[in-house]
């Protein structure tokens, strides 16, 4: 299994970049606006609307207030099909005033490493100015 970490450092207090994460029902509004179009919850699921219509399903694992840590697994509607997904982000304290958002991805076949670790720092500068930018206004 591929299994790739992608750590970053975001300019905002880990409490708030924890707040926006473990906002599972606002990824459109909060950690990914214009990315994903709309987000809709039903009990341990999420389905994520791309701006094209397609939908994503997702299953959350783990929300860890403790260890500000959330795990979830795409189960259904990848692009590219995936066998195999299963993703966590941690937060932890970076100095005085950042957080360090570590982000880790498992996912099958082996194939798709390449093109998942693109699209995991393509996400990563994404939610990064997201939430830079909300802690900005």
């Amino acid at each position: 299994m591929a299994s790739i970490r992608h750590e970053f450092v975001v300019d905002a207090s880990p409490e708030y970049i924890w707040e926006v994460l473990r906002d599972v029902g606002a990824v459109h509004e909060r950690l990914l606006p214009g990315r994903v179009a709309g987000t809709r919850i039903e009990g341990d699921q999420r389905f994520l609307t791309f701006p094209d219509g397609h939908v994503v399903r997702e299953l959350i694992v783990a929300i860890d207030d403790d260890a500000r840590r959330l795990a979830y697994s795409v189960v259904e509607g990848s692009r590219p099909s995936i066998e195999h997904h299963h993703a966590s982000f941690e937060v932890r304290p970076e100095g005085d005033q950042a957080g360090r958002l570590i982000w880790i991805t498992d996912v099958l076949p082996h194939s798709l490493a390449a093109e998942t670790r693109i699209r995991i720092h393509r996400g990563a500068e994404e939610m990064k100015r997201a939430i830079e930018a909300a802690v900005r206004s």
